[in-house]
């Protein structure tokens, strides 16, 4: 999301960096860059001057013109000038307020129409529900063609209970009558779905008032679309002064967009956001770190939220045996496949490189074979247990089945054999390195 402009604020760094002692003059034209790029980013332009003179005030004081290494000291101050754009530090003020399990807590969610609402409604469920809590899906949206049926689809999708009412035509009573429902079905939130427009008009702030006074939600959720620049801060703004809001979620946070609603909204409206959408499945639902996506702009990278995703899908128990068997190079085809379906479940190649630090913006879609990845794993999957356990007994016959049996050509079953035979020499040595404390294993290459 941020490749242009973290590219265009790391040029800016070359005034200041590299050098034993910086001037005034270095320090005004290294933020004379960073607000250009930041304005190509579309970040409201009160924001962006808010940013530049706290900045040059904080970076022409003695801490930095008289630091041993002012180049670095300069980028920490831009990297903390970051996150307080971007929200505070302090997690419990994104954290959802949740009551305890015998009072229910109901989430009103609000937005645009094509925002993402209802996705994200259910995306917030789902998350909720990993957490342990019951949470009821509501479809008060009684105004979009089929937005009922598509949150029913996306409640079944993940699980969870949908309450809807086809030919409704109050959404209250549509409301009461879910919350009834879920006193007697022990559901502790219920997370409404609301109405929406293509803009805001005064019949659905009507709608949604009588709304937020029937529930009283204990949060009120707008779902901003990030593509839409700092159009979503205004957005945003608009809905706090006529509804009320307790936070933000940014859908889309995946897509080629400049990141103007990202770091414009929380000085704009003073509401913290909560959560980023970052892809299509229902598990692509992020809490917002504002020190991590800071991070991310300044080419830093975000390893803890890369260890975080790795660890949802590793089995701690499972990665150390694998690392045994990878130190007497008894790794097989059947891990190389568990390896690459760990890797589909951690979400996009593209997005787990840019966390990487010195990796934003090195790398583009373009440069990763995805071809080859869904062949790899078509070839090991049209190959017998036998096979996949012992990789020798592979000879021409097999290999002609296998490459039928995979849409591919023998060539490739062969080239991928051949692949793999480097691959295992590699991790026995990279494995044997971790254990003895030299060469360390990248986070997730261990795992399953």
């Amino acid at each position: 999301m941020f490749e242009k402009l973290t590219g265009k604020i790391n040029d800016a760094f070359r005034f200041v960096t590299g050098k034993s002692a910086i001037s005034e003059k270095n320090i005004e034209d290294a933020v004379e860059a960073i607000k250009m790029a930041l304005l190509e980013a579309d970040v409201n332009l009160r924001v962006v001057r808010r940013f530049v003179n706290s900045t040059i005030e904080e970076a022409k004081g003695e801490k930095v013109l008289r630091s041993v290494n002012p180049g670095q000291q300069f980028i920490k101050i831009v990297h903390d000038k970051l996150v307080l754009l971007l929200g505070d530090e302090d997690p419990a003020s994104r954290a959802l307020k949740l009551l305890g399990p015998d009072v229910i807590t109901t989430i009103l969610m609000l937005g645009l129409q094509g925002s993402g609402k209802t996705t994200s409604s259910a995306k917030l469920a789902l998350r909720l529900k990993k957490e342990g809590r019951k949470p009821l899906l509501v479809a008060c949206d009684l105004v979009r063609p089929a937005a009922m049926e598509q949150l029913a689809v996306l409640g079944s999708q993940v699980d969870i209970p949908v309450h809807k009412e086809d030919g409704a035509s109050d959404s209250v009573k549509v409301y009461q009558n879910a919350a009834a429902w879920a006193k007697k079905n022990m559901i502790d939130t219920v997370i409404i779905d609301t109405t929406g427009r293509l803009q805001i008009d005064e019949p659905m702030m009507q709608e949604l008032s009588r709304l937020k006074n029937a529930a009283a939600p204990d949060e009120m959720l707008l779902v901003a679309d990030s593509m839409t620049g700092q159009a979503a801060a205004d957005i945003a703004k608009t809905f706090d002064e006529k509804i009320g809001l307790t936070g933000v979620i940014l859908s889309k946070f995946d897509s080629d967009t400049r990141g103007g609603a990202a770091l414009s909204l929380k000085t704009v409206t003073g509401k913290p956001l909560k959560f980023t959408g970052t892809g299509e499945k229902p598990e692509d639902f992020e809490p917002f770190y504002p020190d991590r996506i800071a991070g991310r702009i300044l080419g830093m990278g975000d390893v803890v939220s890369l260890v975080e995703k790795a660890q949802e899908v590793i089995d701690e128990k499972e990665a150390l045996e694998l690392q045994k068997r990878m130190e007497k190079e008894s790794f097989t085809l059947e891990d190389w496949l568990n390896q690459i379906r760990s890797m589909k479940k951690m979400g996009s190649i593209q997005k787990m490189l840019e966390m990487i630090p010195g990796m934003q913006g090195q790398i583009s879609e373009d440069d990763i074979n995805k071809a080859e990845l869904k062949s790899q794993e078509a070839i090991i999957s049209s190959m017998t247990k036998k096979e996949r356990a012992n990789h020798l007994i592979i000879g021409p016959p097999r290999r002609s089945r296998i490459a039928r049996g995979s849409g591919t050509s023998v060539s490739e079953v062969a080239r991928l054999l051949k692949k793999f035979e480097k691959m295992r020499s590699m991790m026995k040595k990279m494995a044997k390195g971790a254990k003895g404390g030299g060469m360390q294993l990248p986070p997730g290459m261990s795992f399953k």
